[in-house]
């Protein structure tokens, strides 16, 4: 089955590799992943014989929520060097800028063994902790032949992830026979690992690590250009659009306009953040299409920022990495995306947890628990599916109706922020678990005639 797997993992590739050689051509994008991603790594530091707590995480995303929990082991086991992959290259910029004190930064390596004997012979980690659920064979394997722990914190499975393992069937049982923990944010998804195979002595339920994150101060980017993007909306309402996915826009753009009819909402302004860098510049040429003025957060650098004369714009664009919670800081509303069409939703504990009212469309199925909590506590509204039309007018309603009533919309949001309170922990949990693992030596695989997959 490794066999079959390494063999349609190579040819896949092989089908991409015009892509990834034109990206490479055309703006440089893959060149300096290429090597790392072949098991080349940096060196961590002049003493790399330390051990160390290698933790993945493979986008933005991930690393975000990583961060809590990379905080507390740099306090509570400072012996060990941690060590930080990702998989895309907007989350490597982050983590670069936002963990600088990581001994090492670097992409992940691609999933043949070779690529991943290689990180493992120069790392040569005590424990790899993979944020939420990337499960690679080879690289598994390779932990395993090694003794080296894996643990999979903030696990979850998504419904298609679910239907998609299903299908790998025995192979996918051998595949989590090579993870030593699984910490998964719900039963459900602690469930569903067990059900596919994982040993249920191997699964705990921790909950989400995004409830424990740190909550950003107003206008909490020391960046001045930000700032002074933000300060275009003083004077009205701000409506902030996070994580938006195609088709979203036009959509949000549409309950927008409808919106600002109401006299109260004349002088309100929007901020759409894209959830995926590559679509700055589409979502960009809509907003121009659908006549309102923009500004965009890359017109303003931070070290002209001071210097730009204020600009009239209806629409701001957040065409930047890591700026999303400070923009939810400063919002009157929040709205999270890929939830107006199927694409699952995005996580609503962030500006949940600054205490903002949140809107989200109907299709959250990646995140049906957390959602549901956030409906009964009545911290959250939530659209009914209908046709694209009739969610952007009742999208527009709810900001209407946030927005007229301040007095509501902050109550919505105290609740919200309790939520979470209520809910954090998860870092703690995930934490007790690697101090076992890596002090208390637990992290062995006890039988050592035990035999490995094939």
């Amino acid at each position: 089955m490794y066999l079959l797997y390494s063999l349609a993992y190579s040819l896949a590739f092989l089908f991409l590799l015009p892509y990834f050689i034109f990206q490479s051509l055309k703006n440089g994008k893959y060149l300096e992943s290429f090597s790392q991603r072949m098991g080349f790594l940096p060196r961590i530091s002049a003493d790399d014989d330390g051990p160390s707590i290698w933790v993945h995480a493979v986008s933005v995303g991930e690393f975000l929520a990583a961060q809590p929990l990379i905080a507390k082991i740099r306090l509570t086991l400072p012996g060990f060097k941690i060590v930080v992959s990702t998989t895309t290259i907007t989350a490597q910029r982050l983590a670069r800028e936002r963990s600088p004190s990581s001994d090492s930064i670097f992409y992940f390596p691609f999933d043949w063994q070779l690529s991943a004997r290689r990180s493992l012979e120069k790392l040569r980690p005590s424990c790899v902790v993979i944020m939420e659920t990337e499960l690679w064979p080879n690289f598994l394997r390779q932990c395993r032949l090694r003794n080296v722990p894996v643990v999979i914190a903030n696990g979850r499975i998504s419904d298609r992830s679910y239907s998609g393992y299903r299908r790998a069937g025995r192979f996918i049982k051998r595949v989590l026979g090579d993870v030593h923990l699984f910490l998964m944010q719900t039963e459900t998804d602690a469930g569903r690992a067990e059900a596919l195979g994982a040993p249920p002595e191997r699964v705990r339920v921790c909950g989400n690590v995004k409830f424990d994150q740190s909550v950003p101060s107003r206008h909490s980017s020391d960046r001045a250009g930000f700032a002074r993007l933000i300060a275009l909306s003083e004077g009205g309402p701000l409506i902030v659009a996070g994580s938006t996915a195609p088709r979203e826009e036009a959509m949000l753009l549409d309950a927008f306009r409808k919106a600002r009819r109401r006299p109260g909402l004349a002088e309100a302004r929007l901020l759409i953040a894209p959830r995926h860098p590559e679509r700055f510049e589409e979502v960009a040429e809509l907003i121009t299409r659908s006549e309102f003025t923009l500004a965009r957060r890359s017109s303003f650098s931070d070290e002209s920022a001071s210097r730009i004369e204020p600009v009239k714009a209806e629409v701001l664009l957040l065409d930047s990495i890591g700026e999303l919670s400070s923009a939810y800081v400063n919002a009157n509303v929040v709205f999270v995306g890929g939830s107006l069409v199927p694409r699952g939703g995005h996580n609503v504990i962030e500006p949940a947890a600054l205490a903002r009212p949140v809107i989200t469309g109907p299709y959250t199925e990646n995140f049906r628990e957390i959602i549901k909590l956030f409906v009964q506590a009545d911290a959250l509204i939530q659209l009914e599916e209908e046709s694209e039309s009739g969610l952007s007018e009742s999208l527009a309603n709810r900001i209407v109706q946030l927005v007229e009533d301040s007095a509501a919309a902050s109550a919505m949001g105290q609740r919200a922020r309790a939520l979470v309170e209520r809910n954090s922990g998860a870092v703690d949990c995930i934490l007790s678990e690697l101090n076992a693992l890596v002090v208390s030596g637990t992290g062995r695989f006890l039988a050592d005639t035990e035999m490995i997959p094939k």
